[in-house]
């Protein structure tokens, strides 16, 4: 493929609109009755030149830019208030009746699309990436998976409303899970441990409603996968997310290699913590209920108030990161398109999600005033960033990027706010512990990707085991990442430990992303030690790139390389235990 120039950097402008061409104005796409016809219209019509072939897609973007708002908003909504029964009648709709019924007659339209005798009168270069797309859209499409793929999203909700109804007490309140973990960075270990056991405690107490979740879903997705002419599933995830650029055996690189370079250094850090909180000369072992308070005994970091002092200061990092990333954030709290405190009802987790026919992104977390929720709003501004700089692409599988690049867009942004985090800490101490952690945090969490990936790839690959052999499984995969973390005494915690993991049920395969992207924030983190400016720019320039290039290629536009084996992660893991000190 023939690559084309990049383009500029674009100011954001907030005042521009995408008017409606082809969707009438009025028309509602959560209603069939108005949905189908204008894709029978769409179906009907015969470009005879190019241009015409042209301004069809621009209406078929168009059309389903608004079907995914549609779904967007509804899933928004779902999510912030998971007890609302009629906001989880709305999401149910859409998914039970709009893209069922949406599925097939697209098909129709990208199978004409690709047989026109026009098309390859397009530019080459600026359509043959999403041709490819389209052509392994059609290769995997099957009709019978329709309503498998519903009743998986369907389930899917299930977890959110089972999560997000769970609360415990401590101190005679009633908390979210969110709130409640604010005790795990708290100084008095008791209350740690407490808190600890009563948040797994509520976790087991569905363990039952999970295992038999877990069990529908592990056989809906086998079957989508043989019935698209796969062995398993995991061979036609790996298709269906579009990996065109990497295999399983990739996969099971980063694993060994996370093993060989990553592991021994989580276990320095991890033996330094025992022996700064004097676990070591008490002969006592690092408990799971350890790994989040200052090790040193100093109060936890507690940077802000509330969402108010939290987007105000987090507004203020992006200024010193590049001006123009601070006006779109500002942009989106002015829009009401951030939805960050914790409360009871809300969904768990945090997310970024495109508005697709505004264009614009929206932020759902669950803030409750700790040092961690700095960094997902950090990380989830990165993902809007990219939604904003790639809104004007004209192609609409354009403005997504495959999610290894989507998250290098999020996890990059967290560690060039390493320099600028004096914003929220005042003293010379806090401003340490604040960017050492992060650092501690980010090498930390290549070993629990590595957890979460490798299990994926045995449970899809063994679709009829029992839930006895899951465990074990589990278990043994845990132990192969494991550090020196004593969990005596809790086996059962430790035995379903995953349940908490909300990608294992909602959006299955997918974690291997966040290994990927890791490795190329922390390349992206080392050049902007070398040269800060010239790091952001390139940053900034390949994510205007949206998806319109292949993976490699967007990590080169970045100044990094496509490349997660051992090789890769040694020099890193050696640039982040010298900034460690250990």
């Amino acid at each position: 493929m023939t690559q084309a120039a990049a383009p500029s950097i674009a100011p954001f402008d907030p005042q521009r609109a995408y008017p409606r061409r082809f969707v009438p104005k009025d028309a509602n796409l959560g209603d069939w009755v108005q949905v189908e016809p204008l894709f029978l219209a769409l179906r009907d019509r015969r470009p005879q030149s190019s241009a015409e072939l042209e301004r069809w897609l621009a209406d078929y973007f168009e059309l389903w830019a608004i079907i995914n708002e549609e779904g967007a908003r509804r899933h928004i909504n779902m999510t912030l208030q998971t007890d609302d029964a009629e906001h989880e009648a709305a999401f149910k709709h859409f998914i039970e009746e709009i893209e069922p019924r949406v599925k097939p007659i697209d098909q129709e339209l990208e199978k004409a699309y690709l047989e026109h005798p026009r098309r390859l009168e397009l530019p080459r270069e600026h359509y043959a990436l999403m041709d490819r797309m389209v052509e392994n859209h059609i290769k995997l499409f099957r009709e019978e998976n329709i309503p498998l793929e519903t009743q998986d999203q369907l389930l899917g909700a299930e977890y959110q409303k089972l999560v997000g109804a769970m609360t415990v007490e401590m101190e005679g309140k009633e908390l979210t899970l969110p709130q409640a973990s604010k005790f795990m960075d708290g100084t008095d270990r008791p209350l740690r441990q407490q808190a600890w056991e009563k948040i797994s405690a509520r976790y087991l107490q569905d363990r039952e409603a999970m295992e038999t979740l877990y069990d529908q879903m592990i056989g809906l997705r086998h079957r989508i996968g043989t019935n698209a002419g796969f062995a398993n599933y995991r061979d036609y995830a790996f298709e269906a997310k579009q990996r065109f650029d990497y295999t399983p055996e990739h996969c099971f690189e980063f694993h060994s290699g996370v093993e060989r370079a990553i592991l021994p250094l989580v276990r320095k850090i991890h033996e330094k913590r025992r022996a700064q909180m004097g676990l070591d000369k008490k002969g006592d072992a690092l408990r799971p209920w350890d790994t989040k308070v200052d090790p040193q005994g100093r109060a936890p970091l507690r940077p802000f108030a509330d969402a108010a002092h939290l987007v105000s200061g987090v507004a203020d990092i992006f200024t010193r990161v590049d001006p123009e990333l601070s006006a779109q954030f500002r942009f989106m709290a002015e829009e009401k398109l951030l939805d960050l405190e914790s409360r009871k009802g809300k969904a768990p987790g945090g997310y970024q999600s495109t508005l697709e026919e505004r264009r614009v992104p929206f932020i759902f977390m669950n803030a409750a005033g700790r040092d961690d929720d700095v960094r997902t709003l950090l990380h989830e501004g990165g993902h809007a960033f990219h939604a904003i700089a790639a809104r004007d692409l004209d192609v609409l599988h354009y403005r997504h990027a495959p999610m290894e690049f989507c998250e290098v867009a999020s996890m990059s942004m967290e560690l060039l706010a390493l320099p600028h985090l004096g914003v929220f800490y005042k003293t010379p101490e806090e401003l340490q512990r604040a960017r050492l952690s992060r650092l501690e945090e980010t090498v930390s969490l290549l070993p629990w990707i590595a957890v979460i990936d490798a299990f994926q790839h045995w449970a899809y690959t063994n679709p009829t085991h029992s839930r006895d052999e899951r465990r074990e499984a589990w278990i043994e995969t845990y132990s192969r990442f494991s550090t020196i973390i004593d969990w005596s005494g809790f086996g059962e915690q430790r035995a379903y430990r995953w349940h908490q993991q909300l990608h294992l049920f909602e959006v299955p395969f997918y974690y291997i992303e966040y290994g990927i992207a890791q490795l190329g924030a922390l390349q992206v983190w080392q050049r902007s030690r070398k040269d800060y400016p010239d790091a952001v720019r390139r940053y900034r320039q390949a994510l205007s790139l949206g998806g319109s290039r292949p993976l490699p290629e967007l990590f080169e536009a970045a100044g990094i390389h496509f490349k997660f084996d051992y090789d890769t992660l040694a020099p890193l893991a050696d640039a982040v235990a010298t900034e460690l000190g250990i």
